[in-house]
């Protein structure tokens, strides 16, 4: 896990700042969680969009986005700073897929949602953990095998509550902590906490049913 987070009182006080719209503030914070926005960039960007534009594009513009936006961002804890700056990124990620894909993407709001509480639909996240997990559970000899053990294992998580999908892929593939995941999705620490474990028992079930 990156240490940004784990600073509480130099995030305490970059909120307290960026509040009072102090430019310097957000660079330093974007720069503190620049590695934690590019790891979520690659796990929500589509695949067709990966190939047209790099993520430090992306977040060159995010920040851009970010510093225009400023007025925007609402100081609610030492949190407060990284979901704010990740749902610039996604909204600069809504974007530019449908700048770039256009027709092929008409649903690319209903894909990455620019609402902080689901940052993605089920459907992108399902096809992005299904890939990941696929590579790290399995050793198919053949493509043809590796693409059907993929579909079924997003099948297996579409049957998910979205919520508890969304968990999972905040904990388990953006590497946020049990606060950072609550605060993102607005709900409670043990809520979120409870929502992972039972995430967790099922995403071993799966791996046992891929291996």
């Amino acid at each position: 896990m990156d240490s940004p987070h784990e600073n509480a009182t130099e995030l305490k006080q970059l909120a307290l700042k960026m509040a009072s719209g102090d430019q310097d503030a957000l660079a330093e914070c974007f720069s503190l969680f620049h590695d934690r926005l590019a790891r979520m960039l690659c796990f929500r960007m589509p695949e067709s969009l990966g190939k047209r534009l790099d993520v430090e594009d992306l977040l060159q513009e995010a920040f851009l986005a970010s510093a225009q936006r400023l007025d925007t961002f609402e100081n609610r804890g030492e949190h407060s700073p990284l979901i704010w700056l990740r749902l610039m990124v996604l909204q600069t990620l809504t974007e530019q897929c449908r700048r770039h894909l256009g027709a092929q993407r008409r649903n690319a709001g209903r894909e990455i949602s620019l609402n902080a509480r689901a940052a993605a639909s089920p459907q992108a996240t399902s096809i992005s953990m299904a890939r990941m997990l696929i590579g790290s559970i399995t050793s198919p000899s053949g493509a043809a095998m590796r693409e059907e053990a993929i579909r079924r294992l997003e099948l297996s998580l579409d049957a998910m509550e979205p919520i508890d999908r969304e968990v999972l892929a905040l904990r388990h593939f953006e590497e946020l902590t049990n606060a950072e995941t609550a605060a993102a999705l607005d709900i409670t620490p043990k809520a979120a906490s409870i929502r992972y474990v039972r995430a967790l028992r099922r995403l071993k079930e799966m791996h046992r049913d891929e291996s």
